[in-house]
């Protein structure tokens, strides 16, 4: 799995879910959807890429949710 497109890929669901009004509300929302439709092994691999870079080029929003939320996405 291209780590890449996994970065482009959680950014887009954090583009979506940074409109919410309620910023907590979208950092819970954005690990719970990528919990519920991403594979084991491509949050493996997100959390492999975040592990080897400062934020491995997630936008703030997301970098917060899978820091955050890291023990679920495992």
């Amino acid at each position: 799995m291209n780590s890449d497109n996994l970065v482009k890929m959680a950014n887009q669901i954090g583009t979506f879910f940074e409109a919410m009004p309620d910023r907590e509300e979208a950092v819970a929302d954005i690990a719970s959807h990528i919990k519920r439709f991403w594979e084991p092994r491509m949050r493996r691999a997100l959390l492999a890429r975040l592990d080897g870079s400062e934020d491995a080029g997630l936008d703030e929003i997301v970098l917060l949710a899978v820091t955050r939320y890291r023990g679920v996405l495992e």
